[in-house]
């Protein structure tokens, strides 16, 4: 099994998301019995936004999905795409910014979400065209975004179910430690709750 870990925290492995990841990471390795664990940290790798060469190479008329039709412009899209396909599992560490995803995220969605590469264009909208597989999202968040204790808007969960399912990652699950602004002891419980959540979880799988 080949899971692709991708860290998306500025704090990197003191953070509470690469916490979270790691549970998760372990969780799924316990299940193979030859886990290989690829990791992407965002952060210390830090993806360059896509500029105006990949925009005009996606516009070509000689492109067609092929990145080598492109002249480099698709080479680290083309890199990071390879590496989706070729993982089994992805588990996602990241914390919440601004209610949603932060930008070093954002430039690996906008490199893996390709037009003629991972998905199509067809008379009904966006198809996606990679295997689909598990998708583990760990996310942590100062505030609350979700049940009865809810105070702030929720753009992450939404977005990026929308945005996997268009390359054809439909198997999506998430889950939270929220409300860790409060302090040490919010964190230290939180873990407590996410520990017996991912437990459950995967004694079930």
């Amino acid at each position: 099994m080949k899971i692709l870990h991708l860290s998306a925290s500025p704090r990197r492995e003191t953070s509470n998301a690469w916490w979270l990841s790691q549970q998760i990471v372990g969780q799924v390795a316990r299940r193979s019995a030859a886990a290989e664990v690829r990791v992407r940290d965002l952060y210390v790798d830090p993806i360059a936004h896509v500029d105006s060469e990949y925009a005009d190479a996606l516009g070509s008329p000689v492109y067609a999905g092929d990145e080598n039709a492109a002249g480099g412009a698709l080479a680290t899209s083309e890199q990071l795409i390879r590496e989706l396909e070729a993982a089994d599992v992805v588990v996602i560490g990241t914390p919440m910014h601004n209610y949603t995803v932060p930008s070093t995220l954002k430039a690996w969605i906008d490199h893996v979400v390709r037009v003629r590469r991972t998905f199509a264009i067809t008379p009904d909208g966006k198809a996606g065209l990679l295997r689909d597989r598990p998708v583990y999202v760990g996310v942590v968040s100062g505030g609350r975004f979700s049940g009865s204790g809810a105070r702030q808007a929720d753009f992450l969960t939404p977005y990026l179910k929308v945005a996997l399912a268009t390359i054809g990652l439909h198997d999506v699950r998430f889950y939270s430690m929220e409300g860790l602004a409060a302090g040490a002891d919010m964190v230290r419980a939180e873990r407590e709750r996410i520990s017996m959540v991912l437990d459950t979880a995967f004694s079930r799988a």
